[in-house]
């Protein structure tokens, strides 16, 4: 990789890393993991650097990469989980702290996340926290539109489920 290239993908990658990482945490719901995820893409996409062309498509390769890497890693048989009948609740302070409810809230989201199917979760995660659009996560997910349509309706009634029921525990 010739000197040039190497400073650019450092200034991307220094750009990038945290948002990254954060997208890869949402992906999986643990920090570790999302550590290696996010090492994961930026591996894949530091061998293709001198091959793309268009740097403005860096972002999409990079998002596709990190999703793919998510599923593909929740499929593995040492990464499955038990589930737990409860889960531990975040303690709220007393006369609704705006910043306990925040972390409340948030909590509540990031355990409801982890129940959604891994696939549903990359989908949810693209869409809203990414910000993309149907066209965009097919193509990050190498799937058809109708696809992740139909993973969007199934991954929001998870998560609706998940979050009733976090949510219900707080009472």
């Amino acid at each position: 990789m010739a000197h040039h290239d190497d400073e650019e993908f450092a200034e991307y990658f220094a750009a990038k890393r945290d948002s990254v990482r954060r997208t890869a945490y949402l992906l999986c719901g643990d920090w570790h993991r999302a550590d290696d995820l996010a090492q994961t893409a930026f591996v894949s996409l530091h061998r293709k650097w001198r091959k793309i062309r268009d740097r403005r498509a860096v972002d999409a390769y990079l998002r596709k990469t990190l999703a793919r890497a998510a599923i593909d890693e929740s499929r593995r048989p040492w990464r499955r989980e038990e589930h737990t009948g409860e889960v531990p609740q975040p303690r709220v302070a007393d006369g609704g702290d705006a910043l306990a409810d925040r972390v409340s809230a948030r909590a509540d989201l990031l355990a409801g996340l982890a129940r959604v199917p891994s696939k549903q979760r990359a989908v949810l995660v693209l869409r809203y926290f990414e910000g993309l659009d149907v066209a965009s996560v097919a193509r990050a997910l190498g799937c058809s539109e109708g696809n992740v349509k139909s993973q969007t309706a199934r991954g929001l009634a998870k998560l609706r489920t998940a979050l009733g029921e976090e949510v219900g525990t707080h009472g």
